[in-house]
């Protein structure tokens, strides 16, 4: 018989350690999990559940105005209330972190509620108690990250922007990743006027280059966009924050909000004192089967810092229990991860980007639509999508998609399907479109553009 206390024990309570140690409790293992903050982790409580709540919410301001052209009267200017919208998402939000819990306590994981560090070899310290555990499994994921400008305690992050009770009338966003683009669609539809100050030349570094200078123009429509731009310092004045950009200009909004990125939480866990091997952002060093440098200890999801996405950590999270505890095998393949930015527009991709595949691929076809969608041809509001598909012209395969536009990550779901799988170009070209739909142009775009 063991003589540990839990076979497995997880640090927190988020997507890939809720995952892993409930796979590991069906699998027979004796499990506990802690946690110091929330169920659910960042993606239910600070990330991909309200950030798409509030999304439905400025995307309805856009609805109400376009009804007009499909005869639609409003009697009245419609009014948004921040604080109720706030209201109703902290009720859905506490209701998911119940579900949580609920998950765990059936499936047998003991929960302890409080912050754990790891304390020495198959030891973990939670408050005043320590435990044992043959296989320990660190899942904190990550925290925002924010630059130490003077006078950065007057602004606030994307944990903050959740908590917020009140509409800011004018507001400056500092960033240009998946956060700060997705918040300033928010910010801007709800009625908030935006600015949005990168220290790059076009947003969303990382994805496909084409999709970045199409996106870097749409935003312009509804922000101000302050590009090549870094903030010297951030003053009070007033109620206000007064903002000094590094070409000396100032400006004044009611708030700012820093969405420079986020980095995994390693802080403050015991890894220092047992030679856990870091890498310089802070991220936990782990190897093909998830294990740190210290033996018995594991880690997955946002806090390794591979790909920091809530279903990549929940896979890496069944992956390892399965293999401590001998449930099917299991394999995380990182090539073919869909993402979506839930943006305005919307984008989602699956594969390489263009500059990706010509360094991977001696030739690539791109084939590539810009359109209006159907729904805007009545509305005559100034919206657009952009699709792109690369294919290796050698073995016809269909190496990246990419698209901009309303629906993007539902229609890209079903494309990283086919991606799997291995779909050619001509296989692509066989399938009947669903028409009239945005979709179907990625069946019936049949001319690559010039190289």
């Amino acid at each position: 018989m063991s003589t540990y206390e839990y076979d497995f024990f997880v640090i927190g309570a988020g997507s890939g350690g809720v995952r892993a140690a409930r796979t590991a409790a069906a699998l027979g293992a004796r499990t506990g999990i802690a946690e110091a903050r929330f169920f659910g982790g960042t993606c239910v409580n600070v990330g991909c559940i309200p950030k798409k709540l509030y999304t439905y919410a400025a995307h309805t301001r856009h609805d109400i105005a376009d009804s007009a052209a499909y005869g639609w009267h409003t009697q009245t200017p419609p009014v948004f209330e921040w604080s109720l919208l706030k209201q109703n998402k902290d009720k859905e939000i506490k209701r998911l972190n119940g579900i949580y819990k609920n998950l765990l306590s059936a499936a047998n994981v003991d929960i302890h509620e409080g912050h754990a560090r790891i304390s020495g070899a198959n030891r973990v310290t939670v408050g005043d108690r320590e435990i044992t555990a043959k296989h320990i499994l660190v899942a904190v994921g990550g925290q925002s990250f924010m630059p130490p400008v003077p006078g950065i305690e007057h602004a606030m992050d994307s944990d903050d922007f959740f908590e917020l009770t009140s509409q800011p009338a004018t507001v400056l966003i500092v960033g240009g990743g998946y956060i700060a683009t997705e918040l300033a669609g928010v910010f801007s539809g709800l009625g908030t006027e935006v600015t949005l100050a990168y220290r790059g030349d076009s947003l969303l570094n990382g994805f496909d280059e084409d999709i970045r200078t199409f996106f870097t123009d749409a935003i312009k429509s509804y922000t101000h966009l302050k590009l090549n731009s870094d903030i010297e310092r951030i003053d009070t004045l007033g109620d206000q924050k007064q903002v000094l950009f590094a070409d000396g200009s100032k400006q004044t909004f009611d708030a700012v909000l820093y969405a420079t990125g986020r980095v995994p939480a390693t802080a403050n866990l015991g890894l220092a004192d047992h030679d856990v091997r870091l890498s310089d952002v802070g991220a936990i060093i782990v190897d093909g089967n998830f294990e740190t440098s210290m033996p018995g200890v594991y880690a997955v999801g946002d806090v390794i810092d591979r790909v920091t996405l809530t279903p990549v950590a929940l896979a890496e999270g069944q992956a390892l229990a399965r293999r401590l505890f001998g449930g099917p095998e299991q394999r995380v393949s990182y090539d073919l991860v869909p993402a979506a930015v839930f943006s305005d527009p919307q984008i989602a991709t699956v594969g390489m980007t263009e500059a990706e595949a010509r360094s991977c691929h001696q030739h690539i076809e791109v084939y590539r639509s810009r359109f209006r969608p159907l729904k805007h041809t009545l509305t005559g509001r100034e919206s657009f999508s952009l699709m792109k598909m690369l294919v290796d012209k050698e073995t016809d395969r269909v190496v990246g998609m990419h698209m901009a536009g309303d629906d993007a990550a539902e229609i890209m779901q079903g494309m990283a399907v086919a991606m799997q799988v291995g779909a050619t170009k001509a296989q692509f070209d066989l399938t009947i479109g669903i028409h009239p739909t945005a979709a179907e142009e990625f069946v019936t775009m049949r001319t690559p553009v010039d190289d």
